[in-house]
């Protein structure tokens, strides 16, 4: 696709938000069912991801790590968005290799520790690019793409995120 063809698929649906701005806010949804054990299965409209306990706090290993799966949808939408924003402003991005990494320390979650916060510490996101494109364009693509990486900004800015039993 070239920025070209991008606008086009993009105008009519940015004129409709401009103006029918309602249409444009969307709720997503996703969904888990547990399991036996200690295990929950969510529905990915792919197909089913098993999901458990990591290692570190007692998994085997067979099951998807939630915390994983954190990363793996930040480093998703950080591709598309970066091969989006690249496309837009004609960047010749042949690939990319995207990567995220984050720190945790399971003596938090395990309840060993009150002082140890739940949850990573620091999550690091890496861009490696096969492309001639020159430093000025590189720091427009990271910019760029960390402005309009949906993951990346929900966790940089978390909205509010309320829990119930019903």
């Amino acid at each position: 696709m070239n920025a070209e063809e991008l606008r086009a698929i993009q105008a009519p649906i940015k004129e409709r938000y401009k103006s029918e701005p309602e249409s444009a806010l969307v709720t997503l949804r996703a969904e888990a069912t547990t399991e036996e054990g200690i295990s929950c299965s969510v529905d990915t409209g792919r197909g089913l991801v098993e999901a458990g306990f990591h290692s570190g706090t007692g998994g085997d290993g067979s099951l998807a790590c939630s915390g994983d799966m954190l990363l793996q949808a930040l480093v998703a939408c950080a591709g598309v968005t970066l091969r989006a924003v690249a496309t837009a402003i004609g960047v010749d991005l042949r690939s990319a290799r995207i990567t995220a990494e984050g720190d945790l320390d399971w003596r938090g979650t395990l309840g060993l520790s009150k002082e140890v916060p739940v949850g990573f510490k620091e999550i690091r996101l890496r861009f490696a690019l096969d492309s001639n494109a020159t430093e000025e364009q590189k720091a427009t693509l990271l910019k760029l793409t960390e402005r309009y990486c949906v993951i990346l900004q929900t966790l940089r800015q978390s909205p509010p995120v309320t829990a119930s039993i019903g």
